[in-house]
């Protein structure tokens, strides 16, 4: 009968660890290039003409430099108003607002 145990939880543990194995992390999210939401110098990449890659926006909220975030989250990203009071969102798209002189 002990035999019997030994194999019963060794199949167990099998089974525990396939099933471990086969799962997707929730962590595991889709992601997407938003535009016009980095702070100078915090972007991904593609800060427009002139420029290399990441980190290499000049301007707070440059619309040609994006960032990645979560699928489906950059038009709701809370983004402070432009200095004319027009409102400032995210674009899945290069913006032509807040470029650098």
């Amino acid at each position: 009968m002990s035999n019997m145990k030994t194999n019963l939880a060794v199949a167990g543990a099998v089974a525990a660890a396939l099933t471990a194995t086969m799962t997707v992390p929730a962590f595991a999210q889709a992601k997407e290039k938003c535009f016009g939401v980095s702070l100078a110098g915090k972007n991904d990449c593609a800060a427009g003409p002139g420029t290399t890659c990441a980190g290499s926006s000049t301007v707070d909220y440059q619309g040609n430099a994006w960032t990645l975030v979560d699928a489906g989250t950059c038009a709701d990203i809370e983004l402070p108003e432009m200095a004319d009071g027009t409102a400032r969102q995210g674009s899945l798209e290069a913006l032509e607002r807040d470029l650098p002189a």
